[in-house]
């Protein structure tokens, strides 16, 4: 009797227990169902999430700020190419003096006419770089075409130029891009003006010489530890580098009188400064350099040597200058002029004196990335934001002016003496609209 009374009060209390947890239990499921449906109702039906609530606050969009192009004026400038949306990275005038090259990262090669540098608008030429960008460009010599050193796919593409009739030109990549043979990072590129060969250059001592087909000729090693700098003279017989080294190594791409390629040989070397050779430039006729380095100098050479009798180039100039890490150098055609960047800001020097002609402080918001003058020697170009600055080269005439005027009083006949009067006259013509235009 007393064990069925115990089972039956076991009994009640467990069915209890059953009615309170389900008691309990049943709220939250029907919360989670109701969840669960509400969450349903946010989605369409085909899978997509309906359009959040009116009250529903939406992400606020962050306006990119436009950065602001560096103004800059001048007596001196010329024209301000202004159409790149890029840094601009390299210049490179035509050797007919028709044409400036310029590349940005902005993906495009711009073709500018130089004569409208001196126009209020300055029209240009685009030719895209289709998924890359240009940090080097050089006209061919015929100025038909140009090669540029693409910054991804680390090689040369070929662009053809091709004139329509109505004077603008169309732009067709070539085929096939050079193989891809630089371990180190390029810092030049270059093609002789003989058409014979295309130079490339990287900072891990590197030179290559290729053929025009995209085949390796030959490969140098500067044993400078770095390269800094290298260039094709341009007479086309010559390549030249400079780097961590205080010196200049110069050597001869030789080909047979059939055209074939023969060898390179190490021809002859500029040795005078104290520390690293940043950069260097030629004369027009190759027969003078002018170097810069990080020992706070500039200097001319005389280049215009017998180097296989081993005779050696005589230096002409030393002259103090500003110079920082990256500092390139122009020497104008007539090698009358040198022009030195440092930073931001361009020197102009008598080549005569050495003495600091022209200051040009802030010419760019950004340290300069090239610097040469025009073919004719009227004109010096740089460039380093998105803008391209051309300079008169008012230096040049005044020192033209003065040799002129020296050979004048030493002139043996009338018709030597009335010539050099009619370009001194024509000289200093040119000089005096400079400085007009600039007031005006």
């Amino acid at each position: 009797m007393e064990f069925a009374a115990l089972f039956a009060i076991s009994l009640l209390i467990g069915a209890l227990i059953l009615l309170v947890a389900v008691a309990v239990g049943k709220p939250k499921g029907e919360t989670s169902q109701k969840n669960e449906e509400k969450e349903d109702t946010t989605v369409e039906e085909d899978g997509n999430k309906a359009p959040p609530s009116k009250k529903q606050k939406q992400p606020q969009r962050i306006r990119k700020e436009k950065t602001q192009q560096h103004t800059f004026t001048h007596p001196l400038l010329a024209s301000s190419l202004k159409s790149h949306s890029g840094n601009v990275t390299c210049l490179d005038f035509s050797s007919n003096g028709k044409y400036l090259a310029s590349c940005a990262d902005d993906r495009t090669v711009r073709i500018w006419s130089t004569k409208d540098f001196l126009e209020r608008d300055h029209r240009c030429l685009r030719a895209n770089v289709e998924l890359d960008h240009a940090t080097f460009v050089r006209f061919s010599p015929d100025s038909r075409a140009f090669i540029t050193w693409l910054a991804n796919a680390e090689t040369i593409r070929v662009f053809k130029m091709t004139k329509k009739e109505d004077g603008s030109f169309i732009f067709k990549a070539a085929p096939e891009d050079f193989p891809v043979r630089h371990k180190g990072i390029v810092i030049n590129i270059g093609i002789a003006e003989t058409g014979k060969f295309i130079m490339t250059a990287s900072n891990d001592t590197t030179i290559l010489i290729w053929d025009l087909k995209g085949e390796v000729l030959a490969s140098i090693n500067t044993n400078q530890m770095t390269n800094s700098y290298a260039a094709i003279s341009p007479c086309g017989r010559f390549v030249a580098s400079c780097g961590f080294t205080p010196d200049v190594k110069v050597w001869e791409v030789c080909f047979g009188k059939s055209g074939e390629f023969k060898e390179v040989v190490r021809a002859f070397d500029l040795k005078g400064h104290s520390a690293g050779v940043h950069s260097f430039a030629f004369s027009n006729d190759s027969r003078r350099m002018a170097t810069v380095s990080k020992d706070g100098t500039w200097k001319l050479w005389d280049t215009d040597v017998e180097y296989k009798k081993q005779q050696d180039p005589y230096l002409l100039r030393t002259a103090p200058c500003q110079a920082t890490e990256g500092s390139r150098i122009a020497l104008s055609p007539d090698a009358r002029v040198a022009a030195v960047s440092s930073g931001c800001g361009v020197a102009m020097f008598s080549t005569a004196t050495g003495a600091l002609e022209e200051d040009i402080p802030a010419v760019h918001g950004v340290e300069i990335t090239d610097l040469r003058f025009d073919v004719n020697g009227r004109f010096l170009a740089c460039s380093g934001d998105r803008a391209v600055r051309v300079f008169h080269n008012a230096p040049g005439y005044r020192a033209a002016i003065q040799d002129m005027q020296a050979m004048l009083k030493k002139a043996s006949n009338e018709a030597m003496r009335q010539r050099l009067q009619q370009q001194i006259q024509d000289a200093q013509s040119a000089l005096d609209s400079i400085y007009t235009a600039s007031k005006n």
